[in-house]
């Protein structure tokens, strides 16, 4: 039987690259404990296509 627990899988996507127009999306796969972080979670990621450091925030 499997854990439940407050830990849920979250989808990252850079805010940056919308804004750009540019072709495809960077999106990253991460989790979070809803309990401790209640509110949408914003981390600084890479970005290939962009080849720098964005900020990349939860979508859904």
């Amino acid at each position: 039987m499997a854990k439940k627990g407050n830990r849920v899988q979250v989808i990252l996507e850079c805010t940056e690259h919308k804004a750009s127009g540019m072709p495809g999306t960077s999106r990253y796969i991460s989790t979070k404990n809803k309990k401790n972080t209640p509110d949408r979670l914003e981390l600084k990621k890479y970005n290939p296509i962009l080849k720098k450091m964005t900020l990349h925030k939860e979508i859904k």
